[in-house]
């Protein structure tokens, strides 16, 4: 485990500092970018509605796939990187990842509000990190700010057959 973190915070460290993070479209990797919901995050979602949640999947963030790659000396294993585009005042819906999920979250820029698991919440500016360990609940991402846009770098190790990555809460 220790390999994958150390893995994990230099290769988070290698995407930020190379401006990939920073500017998509001079990146020289083919990104797929999510505006919208899989079929089984809308019916989440619109289940999330139906009980009068406050946290759904809103307008305003949007998610771009920068990486999914397998990790050929960790076989069945994956590096997958997210970035989380937030404007002013948005949050995500609280959500878990899968229980195969290691992640580190690295603040681009702006503020980002996050509670992860029975941690306070705190508010990460930007070049601020912290990591989430397999299987948390995180209970708050949000931009911290009501006036200014946030970016946050997620970089998931996961098993490879993981296809949801983001689980909704059904609460």
């Amino acid at each position: 485990m220790k390999t994958i973190r150390s893995m994990a915070v230099g290769l988070a460290a290698l995407f930020a500092g190379s401006g990939l993070a920073l500017d998509m479209g001079q990146a020289h990797q083919t990104a797929v970018k999510r505006t919208g919901l899989l079929p089984h995050e809308a019916n989440a979602a619109s289940m999330l509605r139906m009980v009068g949640a406050t946290q759904g999947t809103v307008p305003g963030e949007t998610v771009t796939v920068a990486a999914d790659e397998p990790i050929p000396h960790l076989p069945g294993t994956r590096l997958v990187t997210h970035i989380v585009d937030y404007a002013p005042g948005v949050s995500s819906a609280a959500h878990h990842h899968p229980h195969s999920a290691f992640i580190y979250a690295y603040v681009v820029s702006g503020a980002i509000r996050s509670q992860v698991g029975d941690e306070p919440a705190r508010v990460y500016r930007a070049g601020e990190a912290w990591f989430e360990k397999p299987g948390s609940y995180h209970r708050v991402s949000a931009n911290a700010s009501n006036t200014e846009p946030a970016r946050l770098l997620a970089v998931l190790i996961v098993d490879g057959p993981d296809e949801q990555l983001v689980i909704p809460d059904a609460d």
